[in-house]
């Protein structure tokens, strides 16, 4: 699978991180795992992991099937 799809979904929540200070970034998907790298604000929060997979993870296995999960590296 082309991964365009999946970038194109982590830039409709990118918005959302920026405005708290943080960012999302694409870094590469593997047929099953998804792999972002969270910045800024993102970095140490205690709620970067919850923000992952309520939010992130959610919104990109709801759209790509294929995905299992998605990590932060």
């Amino acid at each position: 699978m082309d991964d365009t799809k999946i970038k194109k979904i982590i830039a409709k929540v990118r918005p959302a991180l920026q405005r708290d200070g943080g960012d999302i970034k694409f870094v590469s998907f593997d047929g099953e795992t998804v792999k972002v790298k969270l910045t800024g604000a993102c970095v140490g929060c205690p709620l970067a992991g919850i923000t992952m997979k309520s939010t992130v993870e959610r919104i990109i296995k709801q759209e790509v099937p294929e995905v299992k999960s998605v990590v932060a590296v």
